[in-house]
């Protein structure tokens, strides 16, 4: 298997790595070939049921895309891009089809970036690819097909067809972003999941701070779960020499909603911003607009997450808080006013996260119920009830936590921890891995693992 959480994949990724560059400068065969049919061989092994639907989608868009000027072939390419995703998301989650194409790997970011490319080119910004291969080797990209980051094409592949050379010192950085993303996701994440499986499943059965930490625990699993993706991937493209899209940035830190969204999946946004919100009308327009615009904007992202009416919910809240956000007094500045900001966007997030994690709207309505109802708090003495085996497990869950935050803290003081690691004596640099390799082998919870959770939208 080439699942990103398998040895298949880092053997996968080494072996690429080689290859890459063992052709000298200017490669021979081009790069983009190279990563073409690694691609291709990644989503084979992973998803080949639905290797035509990516193909077919990416011909039909290159085609469209070279007569874009006709205003009925562009919206045909649009079309061409989007409909897998109408035909083989939404439509199997309206009549609750469960066939083996429905929910096709990759398919809410391949759609959107064939999507994004036609726009681009639509606008100008950027000349028709003659070459059918080398939009498909954009589509198929094996680092983002299948949780992100969102590419886009001028940007991509230049970058594949620049020579580049081995360089340790780089290659060294990116094993260690791939490292600490591993740790993430095997320390952090897993380990929260078995307590928010627990918790939503059966939400009666728990007391008010059971089902608080289980709410909070969503939020951290999937911060954990799919910054940890995303730090294993960009790692491997640091490798390559290749400059991916940053997807985060400490969200836990926003002071507003619309920070949040500066900071959380931050490549989705800048697409939701290109190319839904400015053909809205964006900002340009009266205030009464831009809130429509923004409302709008996150509905189309909650109906990008999923076709259930909890992921309409949570997108509209968040458009609904920004607009009220636009309406607020000014701010004033003050550290204690800016931690309280933080806290309080922390609870807001928190809390659409719980809708947004919600099985349905009567399962939302369960939570926050017995939020406010189910007396008790034995959340800290009864760590078995929410499927943990032991005190060790709830304490390695809190570490994996205080570790997670302490790092973001640091960058977000704008300290790099790689940075002052690397500038360490050898004997002292060292022994920092060394404790950090025995604190992954020790945190990690290798067993219970599952995908990523973005793998599903």
């Amino acid at each position: 298997m080439l699942a990103v959480t398998s040895p298949g994949f880092v053997l996968f990724a080494a072996v690429l790595a080689g290859l890459w560059f063992a052709c000298p400068p200017p490669r021979q065969p081009g790069g983009w070939e190279l990563m073409l049919g690694a691609s291709l061989v990644f989503y084979a092994v992973l998803s080949w049921r639905t290797l035509p639907v990516l193909l077919a989608s990416a011909f039909l868009v290159w085609w469209c895309a070279r007569r874009a000027a006709e205003k009925g072939i562009f919206y045909a390419g649009l079309a061409a891009a989007l409909l897998p995703l109408a035909l083989l998301k939404y439509l199997p989650a309206a009549l609750g089809w469960q066939g083996t194409l429905a929910g096709a790997l990759g398919l809410g970011y391949f759609t959107l970036q064939l999507a994004g490319y036609l726009c681009d080119v639509r606008r100008g910004r950027m000349l028709p690819e003659e070459k059918y291969l080398r939009l498909l080797c954009y589509a198929a990209f094996f680092l983002s097909i299948t949780q992100g980051p969102f590419n886009r094409y001028n940007k991509l592949m230049p970058q594949l067809d620049r020579p580049t050379k081995w360089d340790t010192a780089r290659a060294w950085r990116g094993a260690q972003r791939s490292a600490w993303g591993y740790f993430k996701k095997f320390a952090v994440a897993d380990r929260a999941a078995v307590v928010v499986d627990a918790v939503f499943v059966n939400p009666a059965a728990f007391d008010r701070t059971q089902l608080l930490l289980g709410g909070v625990l969503f939020t951290v699993q999937l911060y954990a779960d799919f910054s940890g993706y995303t730090d294993i991937v960009l790692g491997v493209g640091e490798v390559l020499g290749l400059d991916l899209p940053e997807n985060f940035r400490q969200p836990f830190f926003a002071d507003s909603v619309k920070d949040i969204w500066a900071r959380w999946h931050i490549s989705l946004s800048q697409w939701l911003r290109d190319y839904v919100y400015i053909p809205l009308g964006g900002s340009r327009c009266s205030a009464a607009k831009k809130d429509r615009n923004l409302i709008l904007t996150f509905l189309v992202s909650g109906l990008w997450h999923g076709a259930g009416l909890t992921y309409l919910v949570w997108g509209g809240l968040h458009g609904v808080f920004q607009a009220v956000e636009n309406h607020l007094p000014h701010r004033r500045s003050g550290k204690l006013r800016h931690a309280l900001r933080v806290l309080g966007t922390f609870c807001i997030l928190a809390g659409l996260f719980m809708i947004f994690r919600a099985s349905s709207l009567g399962n939302a309505a369960a939570v926050f119920k017995g939020i406010l109802f189910n007396g008790g708090h034995a959340v800290f003495s009864n760590y078995w009830e929410l499927g943990l085996t032991s005190r060790l497990e709830q304490l390695m869950l809190f570490a994996g936590i205080a570790i997670l935050l302490g790092v973001d803290a640091a960058h977000e003081r704008g300290v790099s921890l790689r940075g002052k690691i690397a500038a360490l004596p050898t004997p002292a640099r060292w022994a920092v891995y060394e404790v950090c390799i025995f604190a992954f082998l020790f945190m990690g919870r290798f067993l219970g693992g599952g995908s990523f959770l973005y793998a599903r939208y």
